[in-house]
């Protein structure tokens, strides 16, 4: 028994947690595409640095050779000058010199390893972000679906009115009305014809006082006495 009560906590907790992450899910994705453009920045930043630092050892490489050349030429002129002290003088400078050719031109050779590196890397992530974008976007339209559908379907509680409720209310209403019209109509003809009204017109049917009600042979009677007056 209480290795049952054990397993049915853990599986409740195990279902609690993946409400969480559920209903969590699109905060989480945002927080880690935030961390991850982040990332892609700094990488960025990093590529910019390696490109102007490559720029600023091909800028050193470009004055060494061209201080090498100039002091090959000076040792040569020197040479031929037969100041052969000046002319050696001048080869140690340029093996110095060709020593800071080699680390630029190691320099650049890495810097240009490490450049492309990173463009590949910028490059991929900047294609996998804009893909995660994508589909974060049709993840929120659907889970705004979800949402909707989701109210839809829980309006209906138990102390609200559904709409086959409310139509069944309103026919009900409607058959009310119309048997209390019914009734009206009725109680109107009952009184026409059993109230004193009814009564006086019958007396005057037979001859017993003027009419109450205008019948067609009234109007008959009066349209031919008018029209023997007029002739």
């Amino acid at each position: 028994m209480f290795k049952t009560v054990v397993t049915l906590f853990r599986g409740s907790v195990a279902a609690a947690n993946e409400e969480l992450e559920d209903r969590t899910a699109l905060l989480i994705l945002d927080q880690q595409m935030r961390d991850a453009a982040a990332a892609v920045e700094r990488s960025k930043r990093t590529l910019a640095l390696a490109i102007a630092q490559d720029q600023q050892e091909g800028r050193k490489l470009e004055t060494t050779l061209a201080r090498i050349a100039d002091l090959e030429t000076r040792a040569v002129a020197a040479l031929d000058g037969g100041r052969e002290d000046l002319a050696k003088e001048a080869a140690e400078a340029i093996a110095g010199l060709e020593a800071d050719r080699d680390a630029a031109m190691t320099a650049r050779a890495l810097f240009a390893t490490e450049i492309a590196r990173l463009k590949r890397h910028v490059a991929s992530a900047q294609a996998r972000i804009t893909e995660l974008d994508r589909g974060r976007r049709v993840a929120r339209a659907s889970e705004a679906v979800r949402s909707l559908r989701r109210s839809g379907i829980e309006a209906a509680r138990p102390y609200e009115s559904t709409l086959p409720e409310a139509e069944s209310t309103l026919r009900r209403l409607r058959e009310r009305q119309m048997e209390a019209q019914a009734a009206d109509d009725a109680l109107v003809e009952l009184d026409a014809a059993t109230g004193p009204l009814a009564t006086a017109e019958k007396l005057a049917e037979q001859g017993f006082g003027p009419r109450l009600k205008t019948t067609a042979d009234d109007v008959l009677a009066r349209l031919k006495s008018k029209r023997t007056q007029t002739a």
